[in-house]
């Protein structure tokens, strides 16, 4: 099968951001809906996609090496803890500004107030919030449940190769806008 441009670009995506969900892919591919990443991924990229026990969408590894982009997430030799991730750069500066595994974890908003204080980035709190998920879906960032939910670093800052990915040009989280 033969990919358009588009198709390949976005493959890429999913590739860089595994495991990720619609709503993610929908922000960056610029859609309305969940609906329409759905209909986009099996409409086109079918035979390179799957969702895997918690129905986060990953890239078949034939994805992988038609696109030639390094997954999103590498686990080290054991299986456990992802060596490396790639991420856009709101997550690889949320993964820096939230506490680390020996702090008191820390809310979505003092997340944001942290990011706020050292980085030039001006996110809302929803950018921060779905950030924070998706480090937590990649077991880079773990959850305590206190009066809210609180967030903190499941390893230490070094353990873990964090690149930031090329944001997509519509994808304006960062901004607040």
């Amino acid at each position: 099968m033969t990919l358009s441009e588009e198709a390949t670009e976005r493959l890429a995506d999913i590739v860089r951001l595994q495991p990720t969900k619609n709503k993610e892919l929908q922000k960056r591919w610029g859609l309305d809906s969940g609906s329409e990443v759905h209909q986009y991924l099996e409409n086109d990229l079918k035979e390179y996609y799957y969702r895997d026990d918690n129905s986060l969408i990953r890239a078949t590894a034939e994805a992988a090496e038609l696109v030639d982009v390094d997954p999103g997430v590498e686990a080290d030799d054991e299986g456990g803890v992802p060596s490396v991730i790639r991420v856009p750069e709101l997550e690889a500066r949320v993964f820096e500004a939230v506490a680390g595994p020996d702090e008191r974890s820390m809310s979505v908003v003092s997340v944001l107030h942290r990011l706020r204080e050292t980085t030039a980035l001006d996110p809302d709190v929803d950018a921060v919030r779905q950030a924070l998920q998706s480090l937590r879906r990649k077991g880079v960032v773990e959850v305590e449940y206190r009066a809210v939910p609180t967030f903190r670093r499941a390893v230490a800052a070094d353990a873990v190769t964090v690149e930031a990915v090329e944001s997509a040009s519509n994808d304006e989280s960062a901004t607040g806008d």
